[in-house]
């Protein structure tokens, strides 16, 4: 379970000067909220999808829940671990997949995995038992042994996810889990988070796919500028807002805020 109250994420960028316009180069600092006063909570069994588009805050969100990012306020809780207090603890329930995820080209993916079980304590016997049952899981024994770099970009993204899965966390947070992949790679990745459900796994991802979410997702956050401008289930959605496009209601409600969308 992830429980989420009051979360704010600021930083500071450079603006120009509105009252130096004439000065070619004047600018000033700053501050904005990438995430504002965002409270929602996920249970376990639940696939929770978070939409927006570029610059809205998604990856912001999922790095403060992953424990990568620390908030400017609010409070997170994962399963029974208060980040506050227990965030270490918190962490090795979370499997978290970034969107720009590094590999190491020269290992293969069982080398990989083995390097990063070994990071959670796994003795050798339980960690060759857990890669097996991933490389059953992902279809990946046909490239196991092949060093990353040989890989193709479907290949790859299978590993990272792989990668998230060796210690057998209770919760999946992944960024754009199938940005950029053809149809056969997006569907592993797809059949993977419905059976991890099924298995009753938390899993919170964010994607601007919205005909992706609206086949996968139990319940939807979308979010535009920092905040959630709408939520429920995707049937939910539509009959609120009387349409069978989720596209159109994100695309009505940020026009409403007078926001133009660039996908």
């Amino acid at each position: 379970m992830i429980e989420v109250k009051n979360l704010c994420k600021s930083f500071t960028r450079q603006v120009q000067d509105e009252k130096s316009k004439k000065k070619k180069f004047k600018i000033k600092k700053e501050e904005f909220l990438a995430v504002n006063n965002l409270s929602f909570t996920v249970g376990k069994g639940e696939i929770i999808g978070i939409l927006g588009p570029n610059g809205a805050g998604k990856t912001t969100l999922l790095r403060m829940l992953g424990g990568i990012l620390t908030p400017t306020s609010g409070h997170i809780q994962i399963d029974q671990f208060d980040y506050e207090k227990d965030k270490n603890a918190a962490k090795k329930e979370i499997g978290y997949l970034s969107g720009n995820t590094k590999l190491y080209d020269r290992l293969s993916p069982r080398e990989l995995l083995f390097t990063f079980g070994s990071l959670y304590d796994m003795n050798k016997e339980e960690l060759e038992k857990s890669i097996e049952n991933i490389a059953e899981i992902m279809d990946m024994k046909s490239f196991m042994d092949n060093k990353i770099e040989n890989l193709s970009t479907g290949q790859k993204q299978r590993t990272s996810i792989a990668r998230c899965l060796v210690h057998n966390p209770s919760i999946y947070i992944f960024d754009e889990p199938t940005l950029g992949l053809d149809v056969i790679s997006s569907k592993s990745i797809i059949d993977f988070m419905k059976n991890e459900r099924d298995k009753g796994k938390t899993v919170l991802y964010s994607t601007h796919y919205m005909e992706e979410a609206e086949i996968l997702c139990d319940k939807i956050y979308m979010m535009h500028k920092g905040e959630f401008i709408a939520y429920g289930s995707c049937e939910e959605l539509k009959n609120n807002y009387n349409t069978n496009s989720l596209r159109d209601i994100f695309i009505k409600l940020a026009s409403e805020r007078g926001d133009l969308i660039e996908e």
